[in-house]
């Protein structure tokens, strides 16, 4: 991989230069999926190809919870695309089943972007809220997937917005 993504490196490379003020550092993507899990916080941007990007932001979804409750967030120069981490999932069409929880916190953080830090706030706290007291949530939240008590895709967003007053 080093030497198949050279013209991918070598324009890092460059981009970096004009940036000495910016740590930059290459790291082979098994290593990063290591690093992510044992020292997460060492990291704040990670620029990289797409096929890297699917396999590391799936692990930290599963770090997280699971790809139902990632966020995504693609902000470029004036112009920025939200959206869950998962993509779509069409096999679950129309069963009230998925879980929407990315969907709902990429809202968020297009808000936040957005300048709307308190719109923002409260629909995180409602979804963490929810999320919590674990009663109105998708069968993926719950400790046995096979939970009778799990609720739909469109209850769990109605106790969302029930949190939201």
């Amino acid at each position: 991989m080093k030497y198949t993504d050279g013209l991918f490196y070598r324009m890092a490379q460059e981009v970096a230069n004009d940036y000495p003020e910016i740590e930059y550092q290459e790291v082979l993507v098994d290593n990063m999926c290591m690093q992510l899990v044992q020292k997460p916080e060492l990291y704040d941007v990670l620029v990289m190809e797409n096929l890297y990007g699917d396999i590391l932001s799936d692990l930290c979804a599963g770090l997280v919870g699971g790809l139902g409750v990632a966020p995504g967030a693609n902000i470029g120069d004036g112009i920025a695309l939200f959206e869950p981490t998962h993509g779509s999932a069409p096999k679950y069409k129309g069963q009230n089943r998925v879980n929407p929880t990315a969907l709902i916190l990429s809202g968020m953080l297009m808000l936040r972007y957005l300048g709307e830090e308190t719109a923002a706030a409260n629909l995180e706290k409602a979804v963490g809220d929810v999320i919590l007291e674990g009663r109105d949530v998708t069968y993926d939240m719950k400790a046995d997937r096979n939970d009778p008590t799990a609720v739909g895709t469109s209850q769990y967003a109605d106790a969302i917005i029930a949190k939201l007053g």
